[in-house]
């Protein structure tokens, strides 16, 4: 599948930063231009690290479009016993991750650009793309959704406005069940499962 966001490249050039606050830590995480929400928190983020429940404390825990790392690090502190992946396509937000997960100490965190076959997630957060279009998303999200292990939940936040409640319909109709977990400031929390398996026949 293309690319659903340019690396870019040359000099990262003069570096931000964002607090974030997780529970009792304070964690400064490493920004940079050419990476989503390099000046601030994003609010669809924001909410979803708010409203969401907490994650599984064992287990695969996936952030989808990790960017600097945000959800990934978040995932990684409330639950240190769990293996946080934090995939995105965008080489330099990777980088940033990676430093930013050294750097608080949370060794839990594994940023790459795929995850190998056999891994399934226990849990999926995500903030996706939506711009990427509609078809461009619908493929990203059949690529990873069927990783969620067999009681695995995905989590993401979508903007009202950009269209999170068609997508809960169509990733109910094609047998992802999807219900609204919250909303707040425009954006939905969606909630996702696995449907359950189609009656075999004779």
């Amino acid at each position: 599948m293309s690319h659903y966001f340019d690396s870019p490249t040359g000099p990262a050039g003069p570096l931000g930063s964002v607090e974030l606050q997780v529970g009792p830590r304070a964690l400064t995480l490493r920004t940079a231009a050419g990476v989503f929400a390099r000046d601030g928190l994003d609010k669809g983020t924001a909410v979803l690290l708010d409203e969401a429940p907490p994650p599984p404390t064992t287990g695969h825990l996936l952030d989808l479009g990790c960017g600097y790392g945000p959800i990934a690090l978040t995932l990684a502190a409330r639950s240190p016993g769990a293996t946080v992946w934090a995939v995105d396509v965008n080489e330099r937000a990777r980088e940033l991750c990676a430093a930013n997960a050294e750097e608080a100490g949370l060794g839990n965190v594994r940023v790459v650009d795929d995850v190998p076959e056999d891994v399934r997630f226990a849990a999926i957060w995500s903030n996706p793309p939506i711009r990427i279009g509609k078809q461009a998303l619908h493929e990203l999200l059949l690529r990873w959704l069927p990783r969620l292990s067999d009681d695995g939940v995905a989590l993401m936040v979508v903007q009202k406005n950009l269209g999170s409640d068609s997508l809960q319909r169509w990733l109910t109709e094609n047998g992802w069940p999807t219900e609204r977990l919250t909303s707040r400031n425009a954006f939905r929390v969606l909630r996702t499962t696995r449907g359950a398996p189609a009656p075999t026949t004779r």
